[in-house]
């Protein structure tokens, strides 16, 4: 691989062709480079033969407008919201964002066929694939079909390349709900108090604002303290290497 290419490629080492960007993201060719051309995505890097080569900042910046998209807003708008991002974002980064503007929608469970599992899922899974999710309470079947979150599905697939159980899984997808909820009984309670002398239709439209924001404050303050419980563990774990 080229340098180039490992630039494109990113974290994950892995580079597509446009056909492949395409079939990942459960979008058309003619889709994707529409796309480029209105600037909502960065250009491919050349690679040999003068062929394109996308990274997972591609595939996480496609989902990212598919959700943005979801909550209904225009390609303008869209075109818009992205331009207020900076350019050299990564994956992780925007999938962050990603996290966020799917917090703004409800819960929606959809009853989806098969094929349309795999479509929403952006690349076709295999039985296996699919009871792992099932595993994971992603997905549920229903006769001839399954019900699906489309918020969780995302997370779901991403998890299938994870090495780890779906066991696993469920015990920290349990323990993060118990501390979200958690979090979220204690940060509703301050902030009911904090407007408790204001009238309703200004405690909605201030609710509405501040929902987005103390999203993005947990994701980053968790994400802050995930990253120094994991380097305090390397940290350990390498300092009983050495005995």
């Amino acid at each position: 691989m080229t340098t180039s290419e490992t630039d494109a490629a990113g974290a994950g080492g892995q580079t597509l062709t446009i056909d492949e960007l395409a079939a990942r993201a459960g979008l058309t060719v003619r889709t994707v480079r529409f796309y480029g051309t209105k600037g909502l995505l960065p250009p491919p890097v050349l690679g040999p033969r003068r062929v394109g080569r996308y990274g997972g900042e591609h595939v996480a910046r496609l989902a990212l407008i598919e959700e943005l998209q979801h909550q209904g807003m225009t390609l303008a708008a869209i075109e818009r919201y992205l331009s207020r991002l900076p350019s050299d974002l990564s994956a992780h980064d925007l999938a962050l964002h990603r996290a966020v503007v799917a917090s703004w929608a409800p819960e929606t469970v959809e009853r989806v066929t098969r094929a349309e599992l795999g479509r929403r899922a952006g690349r076709p899974l295999t039985d296996e694939e699919v009871d792992r999710l099932g595993a994971m309470d992603v997905v549920v079947p229903d006769g001839d079909g399954y019900r699906v979150d489309a918020g969780l599905l995302r997370l779901g697939v991403e998890l299938l390349d994870v090495p780890f159980s779906p066991e696993t899984v469920l015990a920290a997808r349990t323990a993060l709900l118990e501390h979200s909820r958690a979090a979220a009984r204690d940060l509703s309670r301050l902030l009911r108090d904090a407007v408790a002398e204001r009238n309703a239709p200004d405690v909605r439209s201030l609710s509405v604002h501040m929902h987005p924001l103390v999203v993005q404050a947990l994701l980053t303050t968790f994400q802050r303290s995930l990253r120094e419980e994991l380097r305090e563990w390397l940290d350990r774990d390498g300092e009983g290497g050495e005995d």
